[in-house]
């Protein structure tokens, strides 16, 4: 029997409660409540991403008779450490599930991952200038080493010398792989291919964004979305599969 079902109020007399402990397990929730939940937190979570995390067996939300999906909070808070220690840590999954299976056999929960932003808060983060000066300060590298990124075209710079808010988290990435002999330059086709995705999404939302509609808007962020994590779910599986293939 799994943890999930042991949530929803099937474990066996005697049987420990699955974490999280003490957050009610009464599935109540539709998929778009959950939605709404996390989207703050998690902008890029979309429907595909929870059925997803259903599919490789870290949640398991509650069916209806008709088929439906139905979360408790419990659920939620699960999907919340899935997803923060991916965000945050770089975990795979794997390693994700085997934690929360120790968390629900009584281990403790582990402590609040570290920011990789900069450790503050995340809308504030979002605001910050950043330049290759206070990304290499906020991520323990050399300012030439993210101006290498910035000129192989793996970070853009805007007006100027200022960077996106997503530059920290690329150059800790770029770091680790550069541990392994992997320099900017090896970086450079992997953007250009994102770029391509990135226009791809943005041919399908075009229609959506000239209706100029709230409503319209809400639409084409949430088909970007999906359509996004579709894309790199679908990149991820090839360089899985084929790194697999070569041991």
């Amino acid at each position: 029997m799994t943890a999930a079902q042991a949530a929803h109020g099937e474990e066996p007399a005697g049987a420990p409660e699955p974490w999280p402990r003490g957050i009610s397990r009464q599935a109540t929730m539709r998929i778009s409540d959950v939605l709404a939940q996390l989207g703050s937190e998690f902008p890029s979570v979309s429907h595909s991403k929870l059925r997803f995390l259903e599919d490789q067996g870290l949640i398991d939300p509650l069916r209806t008779p008709s088929g439906y999906r139905q979360y408790s909070p419990a659920d939620v808070e699960r999907l919340r450490f899935v997803l923060t220690e991916q965000r945050d840590s770089y975990l795979p999954l794997k390693v994700i599930k085997e934690r929360l299976a120790e968390m629900d056999a009584g281990e403790p929960a582990p402590g609040p991952a570290p920011r990789l932003a900069d450790g503050g808060d995340v809308t504030e983060t979002a605001r910050r200038r950043w330049t290759a000066e206070t990304v290499a300060e906020a991520t323990g590298t050399s300012a030439g080493f993210v101006r290498d990124l910035v000129s192989a075209g793996v970070l853009q710079a805007r007006g100027g010398d200022r960077l996106d808010a997503g530059a920290p988290d690329v150059v800790r990435i770029a770091v680790r792989l550069a541990e392994h002999g992997i320099e900017p330059r090896h970086l450079r086709s992997l953007r250009a291919s994102a770029d391509r995705h990135v226009g791809l999404v943005d041919q399908l939302v075009a229609p959506y964004r000239s209706q100029q509609t709230p409503s319209a808007r809400a639409q084409g962020a949430e088909l970007a979305a999906e359509v996004g994590e579709l894309l790199a779910r679908l990149h991820s599986t090839w360089v899985r599969q084929g790194s697999g293939d070569l041991v």
